[in-house]
């Protein structure tokens, strides 16, 4: 079976939960009939703020509890980061909710030097990849897309069909952007999926999207350039297949070890 999903590209209110919240129930409720999974962007409760002492939930808080409650009635996935504390340290935490309200939870491996992020969050050490319909797909955030390695498809069993990424990419480097999805979807021939903001934050940064869906060819498929707007595709295991076996690319892959 195909998978059915929607990449919603939005302006987030700045370290407003309510607002942002309320946005994303309105867009969701409004999503086209059958769709099954909803990719929302990096810290979509707040925009990309270092302020975790005042914005931090926990797993029992109110916007994991929005998130189970929004999948189940909407009987959709819905997957997006948000700050997180646990244990007394910070995560950026993408959640993949389902609508039987089970949850995975992958924690930013990679933190943005640049805007401090590594002083204020904790680096996951965990690789994610869920399963739906049949389909395995890895989970990861913005600054990850520069690690290759982190991404990188391993010549086994164990290969995924799609790798999301959610991000608060801005427009300055935006090229980068547009190159490093399209080299992950090629070097291991999976789909990309990914879901940036646009706007301007409070720090001045701006947002110009570019959210897309890359198949596992590397040809683009949909690219949303600066507007709130919503991509609609499915990804096919035919679509997978046919690339993996007209090229054999991975069967030649390098080992790489994470330590």
């Amino acid at each position: 079976a195909m998978l059915h999903l929607a990449i919603i590209q939005s302006n987030l209110h700045w370290q407003n939960k309510q607002a942002n919240l309320q946005q994303f129930a309105t867009k969701i409720a409004a999503l086209k009939a059958g769709t099954q999974l909803v990719i929302l962007p990096e810290m979509f409760t707040t925009g990309f703020s270092m302020d975790v002492q005042s914005l931090a939930e926990d797993m029992e808080g109110e916007t994991m509890h929005w998130l189970r409650k929004t999948a189940i009635e909407n009987k959709k996935i819905i997957c997006g980061s948000l700050i997180i504390k646990e244990d007394n340290k910070f995560y950026n935490r993408f959640i993949w909710m389902q609508p039987d309200g089970i949850y995975y939870a992958y924690d930013k491996r990679h933190l943005f030097a640049m805007a401090d992020e590594h002083l204020h969050f904790s680096a996951g050490k965990n690789k994610l990849v869920v399963q739906v319909n049949g389909y395995k797909i890895a989970l990861q955030i913005c600054y990850d897309l520069r690690f290759p390695v982190w991404a990188r498809q391993k010549n086994n069993s164990d290969l995924y069909d799609a790798i999301i990424y959610v991000a608060n990419w801005p427009q300055t480097r935006i090229e980068h952007w547009d190159a490093l999805l399209q080299a992950r979807a090629i070097e291991n021939q999976c789909y990309v999926l990914a879901c940036n903001r646009v706007g301007q934050d409070a720090n001045n940064i701006n947002y110009n999207g570019h959210s897309q869906v890359i198949l596992p060819n590397g040809k683009i498929q949909y690219k949303l350039q600066d507007a709130e707007d919503v991509i609609y595709t499915s990804i096919s295991r035919q679509e997978i297949d046919n690339t993996r076996e007209q090229f054999p690319f991975l069967q030649d892959a390098d080992d790489f070890l994470i330590l």
